[in-house]
């Protein structure tokens, strides 16, 4: 049965091991506050993902790391740049497997906070060791009364060279053996509901509808009620009351592998869940590539759809 799961957060106490190591000061998730004194003690490597804002104003020390540059072509938005391109790329940084990373994002809305979590899951899968997010982004920065700098910083080059792991990736070969029944797992739409039935599609889509046998979760579950933050004391619980706990491999997806950059950072690093992997190219990818889905409406209907989502 397919599950969507909209649940008021509880004030639940986290016993994760991997959020419990973030209570110690460091990653997954730090505050303004706890971020401050981190680059005071620890001067941890800060990559903020902001694109133009940058220049408007980051953490003092920030190095500018696009969100742009960790992504695919505008027709596969998802796709996951090589080797190669991620070695050059965070070399180019300042990037390396020892040194902390803390990845900072504006803090808008729930939305925002996928850009982060993506580039975290990446720089994981690239063999960084120490990450974390700030969560609010630099929103909550400011917000916690600290100054921003407009003086851009200029990377000291690393010599990292990256071998991406697939302990948290799933290809689209992997999904599809699971949706063939070759192989088990959970396929988790990070969607709202109207993308998982086939009501609204992503512009580069070749076709509405998710993958066969899917069930959603949306990404902003996550959050409190302050749309910026997302709620790590809670996550254990929403994990539980959403009926994963780890005793199947997990699947994350979405329309670019952007919201669900935020359900597996959530269900792994903050729930402490062993086997979740995301799917980078989502549904852009599979429906290019033609491969079987489910709630795709008819040709009709889908006009239907534009029309009315149009209004």
């Amino acid at each position: 049965m397919n599950r969507f799961i909209a649940v008021a957060v509880a004030a639940t106490t986290l016993s994760s091991p991997l959020y419990a190591q973030g209570a110690q000061g460091f990653g997954p998730l730090v505050s303004a506050e706890e971020l401050a004194g981190l680059i005071e003690t620890t001067d941890p490597l800060v990559l903020d993902i902001r694109g133009e804002a940058y220049g408007e104003g980051h953490v003092e020390g920030a190095v500018s790391a696009p969100y742009g540059l960790f992504r695919g072509p505008a027709d596969n938005p998802g796709q996951l740049p090589s080797e190669e391109e991620l070695t050059e790329l965070l070399r180019d940084l300042g990037v390396s497997a020892d040194r902390p990373v803390v990845i900072t994002h504006q803090g808008r809305d729930e939305t925002d906070f996928g850009a982060a979590a993506r580039v975290y899951w990446t720089l994981k899968s690239s063999g960084v060791s120490d990450l974390a997010i700030l969560n609010g982004g630099v929103g909550a920065w400011q917000a916690a009364g600290n100054a921003l700098s407009t003086e851009a910083v200029e990377p000291e080059e690393s010599a990292i060279t990256v071998s991406f792991s697939d302990e948290w990736l799933a290809t689209e070969a992997d999904v599809l053996q699971v949706v063939e029944g070759e192989a088990q797992a959970t396929l988790v739409d990070a969607r709202p509901e109207s993308f998982w039935a086939g009501e609204e599609a992503h512009p580069a889509a070749a076709r509405p509808g998710t993958l066969p046998q899917s069930e959603y979760f949306t990404h902003s579950s996550w959050f409190s009620d302050d749309p910026t933050l997302i709620d790590a004391e809670a996550a254990l619980a929403l994990a539980e009351e959403g009926g994963f706990t780890g005793d199947e491999t997990l699947i994350s997806f979405c329309n670019t592998g952007h919201w669900a950059a935020t359900n597996w950072f959530a269900l792994s690093e903050l729930a402490g869940l062993d086997d979740v992997k995301l799917y980078p190219e989502s549904m852009v990818g599979w429906s290019a590539a033609g491969l079987p889905m489910q709630n795709t409406p008819g040709v009709f209907q889908n006009l239907l759809n534009q029309i009315t989502g149009a209004l």
